[in-house]
């Protein structure tokens, strides 16, 4: 790890919300945080409305992949941050954890890119409040 605030995404598969954290939080803060992403139980294959979802605002994921939690890299990082209630992580010691429970329009009746694009907007928000406390002087 280096001496910049680093910070891991996990959610279920890493195929869809912690690829787009991941993404967001690259594009806003660039270098100036160490960004990781995985899976509790990772997929095959990023979700392609996300991914469409991120192109539409000029963010790239190719070359991203579906991952599993590194043990090296848990450890390691400042902050895990899980999004969603359904990844369950077991806790090391002293390791900083938050859970967004990030909004789900599906349980509106929404889907399709329509769903993406809110969820998508909703992690947006959340990465710059992350992004502006990770890298506060």
């Amino acid at each position: 790890m280096s001496d910049r605030p680093s910070v891991l995404f996990v959610c279920v598969k890493n195929g869809g919300k912690s690829q787009l954290a991941a993404a967001l939080m690259r594009d806003i803060a660039g270098s100036r945080v160490e960004v990781h992403s995985a899976g509790t139980h990772p997929g095959a294959t990023i979700n392609a409305e996300s991914a469409a979802s991120l192109a539409e605002i000029g963010i790239s994921v190719v070359g991203e992949f579906p991952k599993p939690i590194d043990p090296d890299v848990l450890g390691a990082v400042d902050l895990v941050v899980v999004l969603g209630r359904e990844a369950v992580l077991d806790h090391l010691p002293g390791m900083r954890v938050v859970t967004w429970e990030t909004d789900e329009p599906s349980m509106r009746g929404i889907d399709g890119m329509e769903r993406m694009r809110l969820v998508r907007d909703d992690i947006a928000g959340r990465v710059r409040t992350l992004a502006e406390e990770l890298t506060q002087a």
